[in-house]
């Protein structure tokens, strides 16, 4: 058995199972305080022993949403098991901003932005009906709620892994379209290990749009601005 200590708020590596079924031993009592992906699944509440049986070649990640350490087996070993994701790879290092020109002078930014909000790992033009995002290769936006509007996101670029209420779609193309309703669980992962791959999006929403209408579930690097 391998096992793995989880710190409260804090979660694993994604992972991609290699060629064998993989079972996960979880302490008996705590399955409602971990969020999990599975596969295509993103399960957080009545999770059973089952949805904790890795299917060969898919991807794994588990989240301690609690407030304990929390220690976890693998039956076998995941060493070689390839990492999709790894949410803490620049926790440690230097965070500096990006700048609009980091942008305008290579993408075809929209005219008629009102404001930015740059941040290290994303950057966001907004417009009065929608935004334009961009999301740092190797990097993700928490996975968060909001209780004030719905959102829909459109694909630009780039091949991200976008998490929406309780599913994981691993391969959007470009031009798809996805609706977050009120209160459903969403975030994007850039997973590309190429420095210039920029995950590209545009986010329209109904309802109030404020800044501060964001609960962050899962938030690895502790950026809460």
């Amino acid at each position: 058995m391998i096992k793995e200590i989880i710190s409260p708020k804090r979660g694993t590596v994604l992972r991609k199972n290699g060629p064998q079924r993989l079972i996960i031993s979880v302490i008996q009592g705590y399955s409602e305080k971990l969020f999990l992906i599975n596969g295509t699944s993103f399960i957080v509440k009545d999770l059973s022993d089952s949805d904790f049986v890795i299917k060969p070649n898919d991807p794994y990640m588990i989240i301690n949403n609690g407030n304990d350490n929390l220690e976890i087996s693998y039956h076998h070993d995941i060493s070689p098991h390839e990492i999709i994701y790894d949410p803490y790879k620049y926790e440690k290092l230097q965070k500096v901003a990006f700048k609009s020109e980091d942008f305008k002078d290579i993408y075809d930014i929209p005219h008629g932005y009102i404001d930015i909000l740059p941040k290290w790992y994303s950057f966001k033009f907004t417009y009065p009906e929608f935004n334009i995002i961009f999301i740092k290769p190797e990097m993700g936006l928490s996975i968060q709620i909001h209780q004030q509007r719905n959102e829909t996101w459109e694909i630009l670029g780039g091949k991200p892994i976008i998490i929406i209420r309780d599913k994981v779609h691993y391969k959007p193309k470009k031009g798809m379209i996805f609706q977050n309703p009120i209160n459903s669980y969403h975030s994007i992962i850039n997973p590309s290990k190429n420095p210039k791959d920029f995950v590209m999006l545009k986010e329209s929403w109904s309802g109030t749009f404020d800044e501060k209408d964001i609960e962050r579930i899962f938030n690895p690097n502790q950026y809460f601005d």
